[in-house]
């Protein structure tokens, strides 16, 4: 059953991601801004089901497979990072490859952080 709620949520996670591409907009500078935001505001996310689930240890279990490894999982993209980053590299582009990489493991690091520590204080507080 594990296995079915890691589909269903990756399907769900896959269809945001896809969705995200299509909305969000794609400026001609060549920085990946779309793969960049959709990879901060899932560890926004992830930050914060993170806290939820502290408080809340029924979420660590089937709720953690759908979200977290389902949709988060599906959502966020670390081949289509990757993938970016060599293509920036390929063209010549070191300056922005070294930017986009260093932007996006440290900036989400620190929302991921933000995330948790935020929800966790609004927990507490109530």
């Amino acid at each position: 059953m594990n296995w079915l709620l890691v589909a269903l949520g990756g399907a769900v996670g896959a269809s945001l991601r896809y969705g995200a591409g299509i909305l969000l907009f794609k400026p001609t500078s060549g920085f990946p801004w779309t793969t960049w935001w959709v990879n901060i505001c899932g560890c926004l996310f992830a930050g914060i089901f993170f806290a939820y689930s502290q408080k809340f240890p029924v979420l660590q279990n089937e709720a953690r497979l759908f979200l977290m490894v389902g949709i988060l999982g599906g959502f966020t993209t670390f081949s289509s990072f990757g993938l970016e980053t060599f293509q920036l590299l390929k063209h010549g582009q070191t300056t922005l490859a070294l930017g986009y990489m260093i932007s996006s493991v440290m900036m989400g690091i620190l929302v991921l952080t933000l995330g948790f520590y935020l929800f966790q204080w609004l927990l507490h507080s109530r």
